[in-house]
């Protein structure tokens, strides 16, 4: 054994017993990790050794307007002891909520931690922050969020803003939006990596800066700032109501017989088809199935994405960015009852009519209340006049 290797395996046996868990259990974190970032084999080894043997990175934790869910979610999680995990892979060097002081001993943490690690520090913030009237409507220690923002991002190596508060403005921006509440990248006029939720997955936050730690830089992001692994795809790609969607099935009302069969929820106002986010891929709060909204019968809100989460009316229709395929079946597909939708997307294709392909497509997307053979339904009116006519 060299003694790279030696030392390698030395870290780990360190961090096993100041964590309390297993070897095993620690790599498993490494290797998940790397995959849900999508990085190359190999990458576990390097987050691994990064995590044992680096120096923690200073953190600098702000909070504005907010409602600390984005904390409260980071400290529940349990796969495996985040709340120590999360701990040990950062220096948490100001953090309202967690800190034990308070007042003038806080302030002045902030600002030797800073001043100690100049250029070096992550800076998180957690909350809009109101700009109206010079930002007079949250003030900390006597400073304006505003002011404090733009102090502590100075200096910072890498600026992340976790929950839509911050992201985007969330909740507080929603209008008549009194205190001007604004997300972090417009109060600081560059971009940031972003991790918009409400509250986010815990480990959405975790990743990125465990990749930051172990690369010496942010994940690749999106235009909006949002690390490409986590919100880079529709929620309704990865739901498991998708294929109920794609057949016509959907829930009418809460508690109906589609609802209780786990029907798709986009009737009621799913916000899936236009929200971009991880969620029912990763799921919440470590407690096993169908941990996430959705999965529990509720629709998404759509929590993630500006114009959409606290600005939709929470059952309005989502606007479709993908449609179910053309060739897909009714619920109930009867034969010898007129042309099937497979059959009107040919002749709309022959033709250069992609409306009919289209108008049967959205036959798919009305109501009904049984798929069970014997029994009755209900059919759009369109569809009663092609059976009948």
């Amino acid at each position: 054994m060299n003694n790279h290797t030696r030392g390698g395996n030395d870290d780990i046996a360190a961090v096993e017993k100041r964590l309390g868990i297993s070897r095993r259990s620690f790599l498993q974190f490494c290797a998940a990790m790397a995959a849900s970032m999508g990085l190359p084999a190999g990458a576990d080894a390097a987050i691994a050794n990064a995590v044992a043997s680096k120096k923690r990175p200073s953190v600098i934790w702000l909070h504005f307007q907010e409602c600390t869910g984005c904390t409260e979610s980071m400290l529940r999680a349990e796969h495996p002891t985040l709340e120590k995990l999360i701990l040990d892979v950062i220096s948490l060097d100001y953090h309202e909520t967690l800190f034990a002081a308070a007042g003038h001993q806080v302030e002045a943490a902030r600002k030797a931690a800073m001043k100690a690690n100049k250029g070096q520090y992550l800076l998180v913030v957690e909350g809009a922050i109101p700009t109206k009237d010079n930002g007079i409507y949250c003030k900390i220690g006597g400073q304006t969020a505003l002011d404090m923002l733009k102090e502590c991002a100075a200096d910072a190596a890498a600026v992340i803003a976790i929950g839509s508060c911050a992201s985007w403005g969330g909740m507080p921006s929603t209008g008549p939006n009194p205190t001007g509440a604004s997300s972090v990248a417009e109060v600081l006029g560059k971009p940031v990596a972003t991790i918009p939720g409400c509250p986010p997955n815990p480990y959405n936050f975790l990743s990125t800066v465990v990749h930051f730690l172990t690369f010496g830089k942010l994940p690749e992001l999106d235009a909006k700032g949002r690390p490409k692994f986590a919100y880079s795809r529709l929620v309704h790609d990865n739901c498991e109501r998708r294929a109920h969607f794609d057949a016509g099935r959907f829930a009418m009302e809460f508690g109906d017989e589609g609802h209780r069969k786990g029907y798709c929820l986009y009737k009621l106002g799913c916000k899936g088809p236009e929200t971009f986010a991880n969620c029912p891929s990763i799921l919440f709060g470590d407690v096993g199935n169908a941990s996430w909204p959705v999965g529990t019968g509720h629709p998404c809100i759509g929590c993630t994405e500006q114009g959409v989460g606290f600005t939709k009316p929470i059952h309005a229709l989502a606007n479709l960015k993908t449609n179910p395929p053309n060739g897909y079946p009714h619920i109930v597909e009867e034969q010898g009852k007129g042309a099937s939708i497979a059959a009107v997307a040919v002749v709309a294709a022959v033709g250069g009519a992609a409306v009919g392909a289209a108008g049967a497509m959205a036959k798919n997307l009305g109501k009904c209340k049984t798929e069970c053979p014997g029994k009755a339904v209900e059919k759009p009116a369109a569809e009663t006049e092609r059976t009948t006519s």
